[in-house]
């Protein structure tokens, strides 16, 4: 792929991150009406993904894919490989050649809640939704997949589901990957102007720090901010914490801002406040600080994981319940987690590659993104990171509605 600014990484970074930064921020930074809305679909029962197999596996339509050679793909801007000059997506069209099958593609994601908006009425109807593969974040597939609202795979159609990364092969959305496989993924930590600090940020503790009041902002996606406040209190962000411990790092967010140490709680934005000197550290997404780097190719803007440990976020391919060609869906995700086809992927959208064996491929694609910590991940960053834990509609709702107080939203 050429590159204009003659960086190799620059203008992949800017494409995909600039379109996710925007998109990316899940129930925390929506209104707090409209999380309630969303949140009260169901009981106050916690449920699974196998829960919902007794409707998801009876699918409202029988399969067409024998004899319609079509699929249907629903996904985020800026999330797939594509070249600026054919207007077409390379892997996309090498997936037509090799099956015959005629994929349509549409960047109709601009947000978890709105397309749920969009769908749900249709997928609670059993209803096809125009649509064979779409993409959400965990905890919006965790909403589907309890619902019913997704079909469950056949594996012996995707042989190479084999390659997902072992640190996303069991989650509590979805336990055993019945109903979803992993797209790309990628982690919240603290990002920083090293310049401007003048020392390393370890721990959450240090943005904490007296002379750096007022010149800090946070996320308004709850399970990023609130989640590292947790790790940091020693809780298990993945695992059984209770309302306490959510309400007692909810306690420590409303301190510093209360204090003025929280400079803003913000969105998408954040990241114009590191440029500007308005704030010079943040609890921050890792695609955004790269980016920075790149683009005003500064190497002060500087990304880690808390000792305490970071986030870690996934977006994920799911077959809508009435799907009519859900074998062939099937084959283009298969298709995808082919390693070689994952990284061409990843070289482009730059975000954590779920895909085994994707970085022996990168080599022979592009050299100097086999070493980005951004695709690949060490161990030992993987190590560090947690899934914030599926809520039940309870808490969605309580844990939504405090969070909102505290942020002034």
């Amino acid at each position: 792929m050429s590159d204009p600014r003659n960086d190799p990484m620059f203008q992949q970074i800017v494409r995909a991150q600039l379109s996710r930064r925007n998109l990316l921020r899940g129930a925390g930074g929506m209104g707090a009406m409209a999380a309630l809305a969303a949140c009260g679909t169901g009981g106050g029962k916690s449920t699974t993904g196998s829960t919902a197999s007794k409707s998801a596996t009876k699918p409202a339509v029988a399969d067409k894919s024998d004899t319609e050679k079509i699929v249907r793909w629903a996904n985020w801007p800026a999330y797939l490989d594509f070249d600026e000059k054919t207007k077409k997506y390379p892997t996309l069209e090498e997936f037509q050649k090799k099956t015959g099958i005629k994929a349509t593609y549409a960047e109709d994601i601009d947000g978890n809640d709105t397309y749920y908006g969009k769908i749900q009425g249709q997928l609670k109807n059993g209803q096809d939704i125009g649509k064979d593969v779409i993409v959400l974040t965990d905890w919006m597939a965790g909403r589907l997949i309890r619902q019913g609202y997704t079909q469950k795979l056949d594996k012996a159609n995707i042989p190479n589901a084999k390659n997902l990364n072992p640190k996303l092969q069991n989650v509590d959305f979805d336990p055993g990957r019945n109903y979803s496989l992993t797209w790309q993924s990628g982690y919240a930590g603290i990002g920083y102007r090293k310049d401007k600090v003048g020392r390393e940020l370890k721990t959450l503790d240090d943005l904490w720090a007296p002379d750096l009041k007022g010149k800090i902002v946070v996320l308004d996606e709850m399970r990023d901010t609130v989640g590292l406040i947790m790790m940091n209190q020693g809780k298990d962000i993945s695992g059984k914490f209770s309302k306490d411990d959510f309400m007692s790092a909810l306690a420590v967010l409303q301190k510093q801002v209360d204090s003025g140490q929280v400079r803003q709680v913000k969105g998408n934005s954040y990241l114009e406040d590191l440029r500007s000197g308005n704030a010079i550290a943040a609890i921050a997404w890792s695609g955004d600080i790269l980016l920075a780097r790149f683009e005003e190719k500064d190497d002060n803007y500087t990304f880690t994981l808390p000792e305490s440990g970071g986030t870690l976020w996934s977006d994920n391919l799911m077959v809508p319940i009435a799907s009519p060609h859900k074998k062939n869906a099937e084959k283009l995700i298969d298709y995808y987690y082919d390693p070689t086809v994952a990284a061409t992927v990843a070289a482009y959208v730059n975000y954590i590659c779920p895909v085994e064996g994707a970085k022996a491929e990168m080599e022979k694609i592009d050299k100097s993104l086999v070493d980005s910590p951004l695709i690949f991940p060490t161990a030992a960053d993987l190590a560090k990171v947690k899934v914030f834990r599926s809520l039940t509609p309870d808490e969605e709702t309580t844990f939504s509605t405090e969070f909102q107080k505290v942020i002034g939203a």
